[in-house]
């Protein structure tokens, strides 16, 4: 049903939206595993699943059996009996047959790796895919909470976690623990149940030893990670507002934060690694005692005449290829644990509720019947849960075609404003309508297609001006862009540079001056022909020259479109068509320049203190 006038959608938001983090589990993490393995866009996935099992577990299969042929082999000499020659042969054919059965062993895990890598490397990629698209669909509000490092690396670290997963779990800790039960039973089947016992005692104890200090590792591995996080978040924020920082004289301490947060890293990194050479020396301390205990068992048996000296060996063999995956199944559970808290941090980012989510029964906007399009702000109001203030009931109408302006103090809802007409937020009372269409009825393309904006504050991509203002339509061909740049009047300028359209603008536009970088947003809007054109200030950053040169551009792409302008500059919207004066977010006052001025109200007053300041300026030049 939809929103009708005046109608309340939600309570105002005291805060962005956001779930609680919540500790992920074994078994939603594995469901989660599970889910992107399968949807995985990897050639011949099923194959692929199949075929890395059926290696892992054979390989295991044959580590057990390869040691049995040795100690035959090793009996078969020891017995002497029999020709000279046929006693070699024996002994060699079963010592090969125990070099091939070793060596398909120890190749089955790299030949898994390369049959699974496709389907790992996809299933990751689809996790940061899915991932970076969530993040990119979450509001405004949560964006402007969040350190853009800290984000990415949230979103870099969870997809590579979904990769060790799937090799440490599926491929390490489980296979081993069929190995174990492999070993226990052949030990007890072809020698004595003390054998087992022994093998299953050691690697029981190994693990009692490697989980528990691994879960106290843990507490160490957070730290570490928000240690991270802190040196990612601090020098990213420093680089971004590089400006600021050298303008403000601060890079020593901006250089004295990085350096706090990096001894904080420091010191979690030491303690970190001597709690590893701890677990190590524990780890080794075990298996030493279990081929200790192994290796008399079987000597004893030996001299008993109960086994050969080659059983001996076989005993000790079966142990030490247990040994072998043992001393990774540590650090398998140390970075599964770990991944474990990545894949968290991933889940805990993709459970946050995106505030502005398209409606299941959302569709495109009318074709284009005239020029512009109706746009309309019924009874809307939003309040920030950082702001007293915000908008309260305003109603107005842009007609199709017309150029409505909006003015107003610092602070009166201006941005708040464009930002709903960008449905960027979302009302929290009233609707706000495109062509008689509830914007929140509208799919998000659609919308993006009727409506650009050319911010106060232009935002450029580190590349080249081509790409920058091609992104605001991407089929555009070269015809098209040269012409969106000379109606932002950047044509003389992108010639007169010596790459041209390929120059490299910077980190966000800052090769270019505050000017250059409004007319490149501007030349992008164009290009995307919108039905809504949004100017936010859009002159604000160019000498009265240029503005004057812009203006007459605006003049000419108002035409064919419906303009909201924001201006602080009255002079700047003197011929709009509507003027809309907002206040404590509340609209006071609406009318044509002219008309505002003679009702002597909030627009009048704004007026007067421009000019007299206007005056008082050009008297003292």
């Amino acid at each position: 049903m939809r929103p009708g006038r005046g109608a309340r959608t939600r309570p105002p938001a005291e805060h962005p939206t956001e779930q609680p983090t919540a500790k992920l589990g074994s078994g939603e993490a594995m469901r989660i595993l599970l889910a992107l393995v399968l949807r995985a866009p990897a050639p011949q996935l099923r194959f692929r699943l199949a075929a890395s099992l059926a290696l892992t577990f054979a390989g295991k299969a044959l580590g057990v059996w390869a040691p049995l042929l040795l100690g035959k082999a090793v009996n078969e000499l020891s017995a002497g009996q029999g020709a000279v020659v046929q006693v070699t042969y024996a002994f060699a054919g079963l010592a090969i047959g125990w070099a091939a059965i070793r060596f398909f062993s120890s190749v089955a895990p790299n030949m898994r790796d390369a049959v699974f890598a496709p389907v790992g490397q996809a299933a990751q990629a689809l996790a940061a895919k899915e991932t970076f698209a969530h993040a990119l669909s979450l509001s405004i509000d949560f964006h402007q909470s969040k350190r853009s490092g800290v984000l990415g690396r949230i979103v870099d670290r969870g997809a590579r976690s979904v990769d060790f997963l799937l090799r440490g779990l599926v491929f390490n800790i489980v296979p081993t623990l069929v190995e174990l039960v492999l070993a226990a039973v052949v030990l007890t089947h072809v020698y004595d149940w003390r054998f087992a016992a022994t093998a299953i005692a050691t690697v029981a104890l190994y693990g009692v030893f490697t989980f528990k200090l691994s879960d106290w590792r843990i507490a160490q591995r957070r730290e570490l990670n928000d240690a991270d996080n802190e040196v990612a978040g601090r020098s990213v924020d420093a680089l971004l507002n590089y400006e600021t920082v050298k303008a403000f004289g601060a890079e020593d301490r901006a250089v004295a934060g990085y350096g706090e947060a990096l001894a904080r890293y420091s010191r979690a990194s030491v303690v970190t690694t001597q709690s590893l050479a701890v677990l190590n020396i524990a780890q080794s301390a075990v298996m030493s005692v279990g081929l200790a205990v192994m290796a008399v068992l079987a000597g004893s048996d030996a001299a008993a005449g109960r086994i050969g000296p080659g059983d001996v060996t076989a005993a000790v063999l079966i142990l030490v290829n247990l040994y072998q995956p043992l001393a990774f199944l540590g650090f398998a559970y140390r970075e599964v644990r770990q991944s474990f808290i990545d894949m968290e941090a991933m889940v805990d980012l993709r459970r946050q509720a995106p505030e502005i989510a398209e409606n299941a029964n959302a569709h495109d906007l009318p074709p284009r019947q005239a020029a512009g399009a109706v746009v309309a702000f019924e009874d809307v109001s939003f309040r920030h849960g950082a702001r007293a203030d915000g908008l309260t009931d305003v109603s107005f109408v842009a007609p199709a075609g017309a150029t409505v302006a909006i003015v107003g103090p610092s602070g009166a809802g201006k941005t708040t404003l464009v930002r709903l007409a960008l449905r960027l937020l979302d009302p929290q009372a009233g609707r706000i309508t495109l062509e008689g269409v509830d914007l929140r009825q509208l799919t998000h393309a659609s919308l993006r297609r009727a409506v650009a904006l050319v911010p106060q504050d232009v935002a450029l991509f580190n590349d080249t001006l081509k790409l920058n203002i091609g992104f605001g339509n991407p089929e555009a061909d070269e015809a098209e862009l040269w012409a969106a740049a000379e109606a932002a009047e950047l044509g003389d300028f992108i010639r007169a540079l010596p790459e041209g359209m390929e120059t490299k603008v910077g980190e966000r536009g800052l090769k270019l001056s505050g000017g250059e970088r409004q007319r490149v947003g501007l030349a992008r809007a164009l290009l995307a022909d919108p039905r809504v054109l949004i100017l936010d200030e859009a002159t604000s950053a160019l000498d009265s020259r240029t503005e004057a040169a812009i203006q007459a551009t605006l003049r000419r792409a108002k035409a064919g479109r419906t303009t909201l302008v924001v201006a602080h500059r009255l002079s700047t919207i003197a011929d709009a068509d509507q003027i809309i004066v907002l206040r404590r977010g509340k609209l006071v006052e609406r009318g044509t320049h002219d008309e505002l001025l003679a009702a002597g109200g909030e627009y009048a007053a704004l007026w007067r203190r421009q000019t007299r300041a206007q005056q008082v300026a050009g008297a003292e030049v």
